[in-house]
């Protein structure tokens, strides 16, 4: 088998698929996004949207140039759909979340909500000119001549497919949090205390009644910014 695929006893524990019904599932492409943070898009439209029956299905669907990811037309099945990012197919738009179960979902969201992504600045640094380099957790990167507009942990809402910075969410006392890990993933809360540790363990953020590593609060708008429950 070729390195396309894995033997589907090791993907991700992210991955809603059962484990023991095929020996191979497809790997999806190197993107920004880690491998347990995304899925490739063939798989998402067989076996998580029930969109095709098949992989051939899925390419069908694929070469109508009726696909998007965050805007843009997709007509590769192993193209990796991740966290936070906006799939669109036909006149129907979903966003890859984490539910609490640590599972990646495709949920669905309205019109207006496909045209913005929340993407996490998760590196600054500085680059030839003197430039900041703003690297998002999707692997997108924002430079900017100032170098004190934003801050490592900070959230950028960023529209979508001209990605263009339309709001910046600081990671600050009284944010509110989206949980992408730890026993707590896909849940919410208001950040009530960040403990910046001077030394290599990781920061820490202290919520409602629990604490986490700071890489794991997503700052959001409020708890309605994200389709987190399934409707009905």
């Amino acid at each position: 088998m070729s390195s396309s695929h894995m033997k589907r006893l090791t993907m991700p524990r992210t991955w809603p698929l059962p484990r023991k019904t095929d020996v191979w599932v497809q790997k999806p492409d190197p993107s920004g996004h880690p491998l347990e943070m995304c899925m490739p898009i063939g798989i998402i439209l067989r076996d998580v949207l029930s969109l095709s029956r098949s992989q051939r299905e899925s390419k069908r669907i694929l070469s109508t140039r009726s696909v998007m990811v965050d805007g843009r037309v997709v007509v590769k099945h192993s193209r990796a759909v991740g966290l936070m990012d906006v799939l669109t197919v036909g006149d129907e738009h979903y966003r890859c979340v984490l539910d609490t179960n640590g599972k990646l979902r495709y949920r669905s969201i309205t019109k207006k909500a496909a045209t913005t992504k929340l993407c996490r600045i998760i590196k600054k640094t500085t680059i030839k000119g003197g430039l900041t380099q703003y690297t998002l957790h999707d692997g997108r990167t924002v430079k900017m001549e100032e170098a004190n507009v934003y801050s490592t942990g900070d959230t950028l809402v960023i529209s979508i497919p001209d990605q263009q910075v339309k709001e910046h969410l600081s990671f600050e006392v009284g944010s509110t949090a989206y949980l992408t890990g730890g026993s707590h993933v896909g849940e919410t809360s208001e950040i009530k205390n960040i403990d910046i540790k001077r030394s290599s363990k990781p920061n820490e953020v202290l919520l409602d009644g629990f604490g986490t590593i700071a890489a794991y609060a997503f700052v959001i708008p409020d708890k309605k910014s994200l389709p987190l429950e399934v409707s009905s």
